[in-house]
């Protein structure tokens, strides 16, 4: 099997990695409350597990790809109030991330992915992208994996038309995952601790407790195993299709010749 982490890779091999125009993969997650029944590691075990199993499926498919570590925190002044968050201001973590994507540049590589697994991170990421993109000089793929993989998503899950937070999908995956972190005797019945949001199309910062009793969204209540098996293959398909794809990686993004 070929050796899809940077971590356990030696300098030697990731150089000729670099040769072999692989693709980097970056996990970016968070370390935040998910509700009285998920641990605060959800974000960043979903998108560590996510990632492995589309880089997998793209090694398979002889498709030169090295993962890196996982981000575990990001954007999380949201959930402060309810404890055990651990967040970054805008400045610090647009530091974090381009350090860690001019490092790998310098290296020789020249396609980086930045896979989002926390909602709170989407913006910034973003903005990251754009400013980071022209400024090295190579192209950055930027996502949040349940945007990307959305219709997969919604055809699995029964009672929400996407992820949200610590709820049916959520719940679902860390089932799959670690179900001895789950607490099903902590479960709420159904997706009544949530406010109603009144007016769509507009934004606001506000904070989880703001909008959630228990500090999750959605319904948990009708999470399983099974389905959160479903998800990770299903979302890990899609990906590795989309990052497979040379025609991503071709597209014209600069109208300056490239040297």
């Amino acid at each position: 099997m070929v050796e899809i982490e940077w971590r356990r890779l030696r300098a030697d091999q990731l150089r000729e990695r670099a040769r072999e125009d692989a693709i980097v993969i970056l996990p970016v997650g968070s370390l935040e409350q998910h509700g009285q029944h998920l641990p605060v590691e959800v974000d960043s075990r979903l998108g560590e597990e996510l990632v492995e199993r589309t880089a997998r499926k793209m090694a398979a498919r002889g498709v030169p790809v090295v993962v890196l570590p996982t981000i575990w925190t990001g954007l999380s002044e949201h959930h402060m109030s309810f404890g055990g968050t651990i967040t970054l201001d805008f400045p610090a973590f647009s530091g974090l991330i381009e350090g860690v994507v001019r490092s790998v540049i310098r290296h020789g590589f020249k396609r980086v992915v930045l896979l989002n697994a926390h909602g709170g991170n989407e913006n910034a990421l973003r903005t990251i992208t754009d400013e980071l993109t022209p400024k090295l000089g190579v192209p950055i793929v930027q996502f949040t994996y349940w945007y990307a993989a959305a219709v997969a998503v919604a055809k699995i899950l029964e009672t929400q038309g996407g992820l949200t937070h610590a709820c049916e999908a959520e719940t679902s995956m860390m089932m799959a995952v670690r179900p001895e972190l789950v607490a099903t005797d902590r479960i709420p019945p159904d997706n009544s601790n949530a406010s109603h949001e009144p007016v769509g199309g507009v934004y606001r910062w506000r904070s989880i407790a703001s909008r959630s009793t228990l500090g999750s969204l959605g319904n948990p209540a009708a999470a399983t195993m099974e389905k959160g098996e479903r998800l990770f293959a299903a979302i890990s398909d899609v990906l590795a299709d989309k990052l497979a794809n040379r025609e991503l990686w071709e597209l014209p993004w600069t109208s300056e010749p490239m040297t």
